[in-house]
């Protein structure tokens, strides 16, 4: 790989799609601090994903190819995660189907918009980034699953994965609109 292609934000998606192992291995770990160590490793994965743009944008150090890998490493990480979590019956595999249906349907959209000549018309939206924050805390929290601090993060976890499944079929929806609208110009 490049200099140029292995600038920091790019080095953080790469760790990112390297946690995605170690949130599993660490969640079957067989200790007290498995569980907690998985929550905590996708949690702060799921915080890089916001740092690896960032700093792109701050430092000038945007390239296709992060532009690429940014939205893979995201949806592996969730596609990951929401297997576990069905495993151990944490989430409805109707849930998953949703989350994980609807990133390859955008993805394929988004292909075929840019074979089109219009790559721009299904640019990340705020619902989708929306949709991708309440995945990413409840997933982490449904990872936890005990109760912290008198915090009950099951009930919280259950009630936020639905959310993020409502804002998941609410921006898909709007990105197959703006699609349609795209190519009817």
């Amino acid at each position: 790989m490049s200099r140029r292609l292995l600038n920091l934000p790019n080095v953080l998606t790469l760790a990112r799609i390297g946690a995605i192992p170690l949130v599993v291995v660490c969640y079957n770990l067989p200790t007290a601090w498995g569980r907690p160590a998985a929550a905590a490793l996708f949690l702060v994965s799921s915080l890089t994903d916001w740092l690896d743009g960032y700093l792109a944008r701050k430092l000038n150090q945007t390239s296709a190819f992060g532009a690429f890998l940014d939205p893979v490493a995201d949806k592996l990480m969730v596609a990951a995660a929401l297997i576990v979590l069905v495993q151990l019956d944490r989430t409805h595999s109707v849930i998953a189907l949703i989350i994980i249906g609807r990133e390859i349907a955008i993805s394929a959209l988004r292909e075929w918009m840019a074979k089109a000549g219009k790559p721009g018309s299904v640019a990340v939206s705020f619902i989708g980034k929306l949709k991708t924050a309440f995945q990413m805390i409840s997933i982490s929290l449904l990872l936890y699953w005990e109760p912290l601090a008198g915090i009950p993060i099951q009930l919280l976890g259950n009630l936020l994965i639905n959310l993020a499944a409502l804002l998941t079929l609410v921006s898909m929806f709007y990105y197959l609109r703006m699609a349609a609208k795209t190519l009817r110009e």
